[in-house]
């Protein structure tokens, strides 16, 4: 029970064509109240979330009701392997979702009490059936894929699971933003063709070919602000959300695609599936050291590796080494962040609209600018705001000296 968040995660920058003096530049402003409230709430909703969706996976597991559904989906399909390991699947999404639909419902209460969305229950109510059916699907497929290399594998079934989720999670990188996006969102190509020339040209100038620009409906479910460089290949697509168009000025829209570049230039996706390769290969060895462990000890009912009735081990394994790496993890994505970062202030004639739309953003999407420093260590992926404009300023101020030596 993960509860979604947008296509993407808001980076956004800045250009202007000239240079100012560091006294100049915005100073940082502190939380506001509701700011504050509004993400302790949603902090302890993710991690309620989180406790929900654990002891679910231990409960199926020291009660035997995971062997239960196990024979309920055999009982239903009969002896075809792979439709009961569907059935099986469906049962657990099904339990999952009516765990956790209370919280879900919160969180869109949430949204609604502090005005950050426009959506209403129904079209919210139709995302989360929709939410659920490509859930459903996308885990039919990772799921079926896993059990078939545990029964003609056992003893590398790991090994060749690792390479199938390999391939499966770069394919899903691909076709996202033609596929599974469109579900939830409405994008049309970009009308302003002076703002589409003028992304498309710093796009090419940072090594970068893409594919269009697109106008991101996103005022239809929120009034948060979000921009992206999605896609992979033939696919790479610039997603701009009308919140974004609206509000920001041209400087300011070209400055957040700039630190989207900046990840392209350093790299940053291709070194992640490196990242990504090496955490899923040592959580496929856990996970097989794991089932080999229950299964020689008859643990939980299990009498082989491809009893299905194990998904929950498997997914208590993932669960578990994900939390102990998201520390480690999310200080590695701040780096790349920086990195972005730099990149942008270097891209960009200017820092003001850097700052200005950090700004603008932190206010728009109630983000806190100054966390504390174990909420930024564990939780945040991105560098507290605060942090962020002090380092465009230095950057600005020590520029600023350069030009003028």
């Amino acid at each position: 029970m993960v509860r979604g968040q947008g296509p993407a995660q808001v980076c956004c920058w800045p250009s202007l064509k000239r240079n100012i003096m560091a006294d100049d530049l915005t100073p940082v402003q502190a939380d506001s109240p509701e700011a504050r409230r509004y993400n302790r709430i949603r902090r302890w909703l993710d991690v309620a979330d989180f406790m929900v969706g654990f002891a679910f996976l231990v409960v199926l597991l020291i009660t035997g009701w995971s062997a239960w559904l196990r024979d309920l989906a055999i009982k239903v399909a009969g002896q075809h392997y792979a439709v009961n390991v569907f059935l099986y699947l469906l049962f657990l999404l099904v339990i999952s979702k009516a765990l956790g639909i209370g919280l879900d419902y919160y969180g869109f209460l949430l949204e609604r009490r502090f005005k950050l969305s426009t959506q209403r229950f129904r079209s919210w109510a139709w995302d989360e059936i929709k939410g659920f059916l490509v859930g459903l699907v996308l885990g039919g497929i990772v799921v079926e894929l896993l059990y078939f290399t545990l029964r003609q594998w056992p003893q590398h079934w790991w090994l060749v699971a690792w390479a199938l989720f390999m391939g499966l999670f770069i394919m899903m990188a691909q076709l996202a933003p033609v596929v599974l996006f469109p579900i939830f969102y409405k994008f049309e190509p970009l009308e302003d063709e002076d703002l589409r020339r003028r992304l498309v040209v710093l796009s090419e100038r940072g090594g970068t070919r893409v594919r269009g620009v697109y106008r991101w409906k996103l005022s239809e479910k929120s009034k948060k602000a979000n921009a992206a460089l999605t896609g992979l290949g033939a696919t790479r697509r610039i997603i701009l959300a009308d919140t974004l168009l609206d509000n920001y000025t041209p400087e300011e829209i070209e400055a957040v695609l700039a630190h989207e570049l900046g990840h392209h230039v350093h790299r940053h996706i291709l070194k992640s599936i490196f990242v990504q390769a090496a955490i899923t290969l040592l959580g496929f060895w856990a996970a097989n050291w794991t089932l080999h462990y229950a299964v020689d000890r008859h643990l939980f009912d299990f009498d082989e590796l491809s009893d299905f009735a194990n998904l929950p081990l498997l997914a208590l394994v993932s669960v578990v080494l994900s939390f102990l790496l998201m520390p480690a993890l999310n200080a590695y994505s701040r780096f790349n962040e920086r990195q972005a970062d730099r990149y942008a202030f270097e891209s960009i004639a200017s820092v003001e609209p850097f700052i200005s739309s950090m700004n603008k953003l932190a206010e728009q999407n109630l983000a806190e600018r100054t966390p504390s420093k174990w909420v930024e260590w564990f939780f945040h992926s991105h560098p507290a705001v605060s942090r962020r404009l002090a380092a465009a300023k230095e950057w600005g101020r020590k520029h600023n000296a350069t030009s003028q030596a």
